[in-house]
């Protein structure tokens, strides 16, 4: 599912630094938290979907990267992320 401009706009003042800052890596991690979510729910409703797992699995990964990137970069940065995620327990 694609994001709505309502949506993007919603964690782009969140997430981002200033209104136009959609490129940062808090951003991408924002916006592919929501999508992996949304995923999440379909692939729960539809188990034999086997693209959308794919898709899935690509989005956590790509995820992954950014994460650590952020970590390697500012590692307090990446725990405030995270904890405003929800991402780890």
């Amino acid at each position: 599912m694609a994001l709505n401009k309502e949506e993007k706009k919603n964690i782009i003042e969140n997430f981002g630094k200033n209104l136009q800052d959609s490129g940062s890596s808090e951003v991408q991690v924002a916006f592919l938290t929501k999508n992996i979510n949304y995923l999440i729910g379909h692939c729960k409703k539809n188990p034999k979907d086997f693209s959308s797992k794919r898709g899935l699995l690509k989005m956590v990964c790509q995820r992954r990267s950014f994460l650590y990137y952020i970590k390697e970069r500012d590692e307090v940065k990446y725990k405030e992320l995270i904890k405003r995620l929800g991402l780890r327990k």
